[in-house]
């Protein structure tokens, strides 16, 4: 063999020597003894409603301010009257009794009859109100109770969520399924660290993110439907509404603080 072909025999295995040690060392595994990994964690929980919230309002305009709260205050008393019968077990809040002057339109302006300001516009009559709040788990009455009370009163505003007996019931299934994302999440960590989950060594469990690892998750929110009707003006016959309660979501958040051994 001639220098020359010996010599490029030499630089061919040596660089294909050089390649080889630098796959080895691009294929050897990064050392994570002691690493230490914050790990967030999800649970989410979907159930059915079992409890509604309705608003109900009474507004009555007159000339006389009297005669308006009067009539305000007799159909709230009849419409909790006909409530606790429709429905003993509903829970009833009157709140937001309110009471405004209704004053005359401004008059045109025109070139001959210029707007005068500081002049006050003269009071016509009065506007005066309450609302009723009804929450109650008799959903199955639900259409006929407020088609009764819409007869004397306006739908102003309906809400479906979850009763807090029925919330609490589903803690301890909340706080599982998020405890199961975290130790799923540990696992996959685990293997994409060319470890063993049983390596992992779990040293903090910080529910709902509270040592800041993690931003705090938003209070759960039902799922609502809404409705709102114009205001009744005197007691009538009304049809039956539909409702469907539909279903609300609960979330909870976790940060587990793992070391590999």
């Amino acid at each position: 063999m001639t220098p020359s072909r010996k010599f490029m025999l030499g630089a061919v295995l040596a660089t294909a020597c050089l390649a080889t040690q630098a796959q080895a060392q691009a294929q050897a595994p990064v050392q994570t003894t002691g690493t230490i990994v914050v790990v967030p964690a999800n649970g989410e929980i979907s159930v059915p409603n079992d409890q509604a919230r309705v608003t109900l309002q009474v507004e009555e305009q007159d000339k006389d301010k009297a005669a308006a709260a009067s009539r305000v205050n007799q159909k709230i008393k009849q419409g909790i009257d006909l409530l606790k019968r429709q429905d003993p077990q509903a829970a009833l809040k009157s709140y937001g009794y309110y009471t405004y002057a209704v004053y005359a339109d401004a008059p045109p302006v025109t070139a001959q009859q210029p707007r005068q300001p500081g002049k006050p516009r003269p009071v016509v009559g009065w506007r005066v109100g309450q609302y009723l709040d009804m929450t109650t788990q008799n959903l199955a009455a639900l259409p006929k109770t407020v088609a009764a009370a819409q007869g004397l009163m306006s739908l102003n505003g309906l809400q479906f969520g979850l009763s807090p007996a029925a919330a609490k019931k589903l803690d301890a299934a909340l706080v599982d399924a998020t405890y199961k994302n975290l130790e799923e999440r540990v696992g996959f960590i685990a293997n994409a660290m060319h470890r063993a989950p049983s390596d992992a060594v779990l040293e903090t469990v910080d529910f709902e993110g509270s040592g800041n690892y993690a931003a705090p998750a938003a209070a759960p929110m039902a799922k609502m439907a809404m409705m709102r009707s114009d205001m009744a003006q005197e007691s009538v016959q009304v049809a039956e509404p539909s409702f469907e309660p539909g279903e609300s979501t609960l979330n909870m958040r976790l940060v587990g603080k793992v070391r590999f051994k």
